[in-house]
C-alpha cells in the first residue's frame, strides 16, 4: 500500500487539476471556446481600415502578381514590421498615378490572407477547446476511479501503484495542454494588431 506521504503526492496535482480544469469547463456560453478573449471568428474590417471599399479588389488581387507576391512577404509574422512597412513604402513609390488602387488592391489581399489565417486558428481552438474539456472529464473519471482503488477492501498495492502511475502521467499531460491555451489564444489577436499595423501604413502612403 503506498504511504501516506505517496498518496498527498498524488492528490495535490489532482487537487490543481480540478480548479484549474474548472474555467475551461464552465465557459458553456462560448461552447468549446478555450480563451478568456470573447470568440469573434473573423476582423472587422470598419476597425482596421479606413480607406477606399475593397469589395472589387478581394476578387482580383491575386491576379496582381506583384501585389500578391508583396502580400505573401509581408503578411507573415516572421517578416518584421520594420522590413514590412519598407516593402510596402517601395511598392507605394513605383505605383505612379495608380498608387491608391493599388495600395488598396494590397490591403484587400492582406485582409483576405490574414483574416482566412486567423479564422483557421479560431477554429483550431474550437477543436483545442473539445479535446480539452474530453482530457478533464476522462481525468476526472479516472481520480474517482482511483479514489475507489485505494480504499478498496482487502488493499491491493500493485493495483494502486499502476492506477498512480498512470494518474500522474494523465494529469501532467493535461496541464502541459491547459498551460498551451493562454499561449495559442494571444494569436488571433497578434494577427490583427499586425494587419491594423499594415493597414495604417497603406492608408499613409497614399496621402
Amino acid at each position: 500500500m503506498p504511504t501516506r506521504r505517496t498518496i498527498r503526492f498524488f492528490r495535490a496535482p489532482l487537487f490543481a487539476l480540478a480548479l484549474g480544469a474548472a474555467p475551461v469547463c464552465a465557459q458553456t456560453m462560448q461552447g468549446d471556446w478555450p480563451c478568456r478573449q470573447v470568440r469573434v471568428p473573423e476582423i472587422a474590417l470598419g476597425g482596421v481600415w479606413t480607406g477606399p471599399s475593397i469589395e472589387q479588389e478581394r476578387k482580383s488581387w491575386r491576379d496582381d502578381a506583384a501585389v500578391a507576391d508583396l502580400v505573401a512577404r509581408i503578411a507573415p509574422r516572421r517578416t518584421p514590421q520594420e522590413e514590412a512597412e519598407k516593402l510596402i513604402a517601395d511598392f507605394a513609390k513605383g505605383a505612379g498615378a495608380n498608387r491608391k488602387a493599388r495600395l488598396t488592391l494590397l490591403f484587400s489581399g492582406l485582409y483576405e490572407r490574414l483574416n482566412g489565417e486567423r479564422l483557421d486558428i479560431v477554429n483550431g481552438l474550437d477543436r483545442f477547446g473539445r479535446r480539452l474539456k474530453e482530457m478533464a472529464e476522462k481525468t476526472r473519471e479516472e481520480t474517482q476511479a482511483f479514489y475507489e482503488l485505494q480504499n478498496r477492501k482487502p488493499p491491493e498495492p500493485e493495483a494502486v501503484k499502476k492506477a498512480a502511475e498512470a494518474l500522474q502521467w494523465r494529469v501532467r499531460l493535461f496541464e502541459e495542454q491547459r498551460k498551451m491555451v493562454s499561449y495559442v489564444c494571444e494569436s488571433p489577436a497578434l494577427i490583427e494588431q499586425r494587419l491594423g499595423a499594415l493597414a495604417r501604413k497603406i492608408i499613409a502612403e497614399m496621402e
